[in-house]
């Protein structure tokens, strides 16, 4: 087979190559290409905008720990006031109590030391009218030694001395 191309077939193929790369080159590559610098920018903004987001969260984890760690410390220092002022009411409390009970005990001495001499003046009042019965019975009747040492002893065992 013999190639029987004749230069103006060729001129006439470049030229119609040419047309066709030109018009290929308006419809197809330049909207081609500006999709693709547009989708090549987007990345790279996307990229970009990923990193100072990762800086930002860094720094907004950094924030965050240094509030937590002042919160705790904040925690810590109000449970300790409260803890001292439930430790001063506590003794206060107790204070209170023993007071209380000082005040209650002093009463509770004063009422016992009141009933005791309440009983021995009962007991000196018994021991008068004992004695005044004893004397009616001595002056009613002329005893003997014998019989005086039994009023003696009676009266003794009813006095409780």
């Amino acid at each position: 087979m013999e190639n029987n191309f004749a230069p103006s077939q060729i001129i006439f193929a470049m030229i119609n190559f040419l047309v066709l790369f030109l018009i290929l080159r308006k419809k197809l590559f330049n909207p081609v290409s500006n999709f693709m610098k547009n989708r090549s920018e987007k990345i790279r903004n996307n990229i970009e905008s990923a990193k100072v987001d990762k800086e930002e969260a860094s720094k907004y984890k950094e924030e965050s720990a240094r509030e937590l760690l002042k919160a705790r410390v904040e925690g810590k220092n109000i449970v300790e006031t409260y803890k001292k002022k439930a430790e001063k009411v506590y003794d206060e409390i107790v204070d209170h109590a023993n007071e209380e009970a000082k005040s209650i005990k002093g009463r509770a001495d004063i009422e016992i030391k009141r009933e005791k001499d309440k009983a021995k003046q009962e007991v000196k009042e018994q021991a008068i009218d004992l004695s005044i019965i004893l004397s009616e019975k001595v002056l009613e009747r002329a005893i003997d030694e014998k019989e005086h040492r039994r009023l003696i002893d009676e009266f003794i065992t009813k006095v409780g001395i």
